[in-house]
């Protein structure tokens, strides 16, 4: 398994950096388009929301993209967390392959 050292953004990091600071939203703005309550957005934006199906559904649409992009977001980050925090990488090394 590659582990890279770099830890990826987050969603909060790329909501917030590269949607709404670009396009002038405030998180009341975005709560407003998204039909959220406004700590809905707080919590994405702080990490402490992490992305569902339905959430990546209604950014793509108050975006117009792809909600895959908020998916894959938020996948790269559990990963990197999931193999870079000890105790869990141990449990997943224990793990040992089916044989054929």
């Amino acid at each position: 398994m590659r582990v890279t050292k770099r830890r990826p953004a987050s969603v909060g990091e790329v909501l917030t950096e590269e949607f709404m600071v670009p396009l002038g939203l405030t998180q009341s703005d975005l709560a407003e388009k998204m039909g959220v309550p406004r700590k809905h957005v707080n919590e994405l934006c702080n990490n402490r929301r992490a992305i569902t199906a339905d959430t990546a559904l209604i950014l793509a649409r108050v975006f117009d993209m792809s909600p895959d992009f908020w998916l894959n977001t938020q996948q790269r980050t559990d990963v990197w967390e999931a193999l870079n925090t000890p105790k869990r990488r141990e449990r997943i090394e224990r793990a040992r392959p089916v044989a054929a």
